[in-house]
């Protein structure tokens, strides 16, 4: 199998999440990506980064408009200090609501938006030692930086930048700018052949030089196993609840058949469930359809299917409505199918 396997460790405490990751990398992990909604996406890499030794660590995705362009580059340069050249940072714009009422921040149009912010973080790496002004235009991030000289070297000035997405016109912006792209966690082999990454390779046409060779696709996937299938499903069917809360998915939804099933979560949302108990009302087609859930065998079979559709896969436990000690258990059978997958225990 080609696809190259990466993890997105969990822990309750970050002392577990960072044992996760040492057990990860040890288990032939190729990435550890860390996650931004219950903790800082910086903070969580530069634990793993302090705590291993030759896994990249990546952010999956750090908020875009959150911070300004010039802070994600700071953090991006300390954090590929501490990991002695390991960091991929990756960018995603969010949802408008997360970006405008939890931060106070403008979303503004994402496409450009993004575009912009890519280029910033750029030529601030790019001139950060040389004293040079950085002056850019532009409606989302505007950039005048005169005076300014980074006293002491940077590991690198070329970090590897990778998108989020799924809408065609981000799809398109990630092949153009990025060096690699992540999708969102529930997302099949069908969905990404046939809807997705047709954009990704417009974008990438688009670029001076660039080939499909040079970009990194990393399907992300929610992953459950359990001697008992049934197990597993119900394990995952509490992340899959929360997600299908979200209208921006609805039509990812209906490409799998799930367009009824997915507004039955809705409703139950809107009638006070909070997002994280939906559970009851997620079946095991949606589970089956949008996770990688089953026995060993069969989640093996469905990591097997993404090989020749995407370059890497980032696995994640399931997290939403279940008890710790459940994404304890999910999170193990993950760490040892991944030495499976890579041999590490021969």
């Amino acid at each position: 199998m080609s696809l190259r396997i990466t993890y997105q460790p969990w822990g309750e405490t970050l002392a577990e999440l960072v044992d996760a990751g040492r057990r990860a990398e040890a288990a032939g992990a190729e990435i550890l990506w860390t996650s931004e909604l219950h903790r800082s996406a910086t903070i969580t890499a530069a634990a793993l980064a302090a705590g291993t030794s030759t896994a990249k660590v990546g952010t999956s995705i750090l908020l875009a408009f959150t911070r300004s362009p010039m802070v994600t580059a700071l953090e991006s340069l300390d954090l590929d200090e501490m990991s002695d050249g390991r960091f991929v940072l990756g960018l995603g714009s969010g949802v408008q609501r997360l970006n405008e009422d939890w931060h106070n921040v403008e979303f503004g149009k994402p496409v450009p938006h993004m575009r912009e912010t890519v280029r910033n973080v750029r030529l601030f790496w790019s001139t950060a030692t040389t004293g040079e002004t950085m002056q850019t235009e532009g409606d989302w991030e505007p950039m005048h930086i005169r005076g300014y000289e980074r006293p002491f070297p940077v590991r690198r000035s070329e970090i590897p930048i990778y998108l989020a997405a799924m809408g065609p016109y981000m799809m398109r912006l990630a092949g153009q700018v990025g060096d690699g792209w992540i999708s969102h966690e529930l997302c099949s082999p069908g969905y990404l052949s046939e809807r997705l990454l047709p954009d990704l390779l417009a974008g990438i046409e688009k670029t001076d030089g660039k080939t499909r060779a040079d970009f990194d696709v990393v399907v992300s996937a929610c992953c459950s196993i359990d001697a008992d299938g049934s197990v597993a499903r119900r394990r995952a069917a509490g992340l899959v609840g929360f997600y299908a809360t979200v209208r921006s998915y609805v039509e990812m939804f209906e490409f799998h058949g799930l367009g009824e099933a997915q507004q039955k979560v809705i409703e139950t949302f809107r009638a006070g469930t909070g997002a994280d108990y939906l559970a009851d009302v997620v079946g095991d087609e949606m589970v089956d359809a949008l996770t990688l859930s089953g026995t060993r065998d069969e989640v093996v079979e469905r990591v097997s299917a993404y090989d020749g559709v995407a370059d890497s896969i980032k696995l994640s436990p399931p997290t939403h409505g279940i008890a710790a000690q459940d994404t304890r258990v999910a999170q193990d059978a993950i760490i040892d199918m991944i030495a499976e997958f890579t041999g590490a225990h021969r």
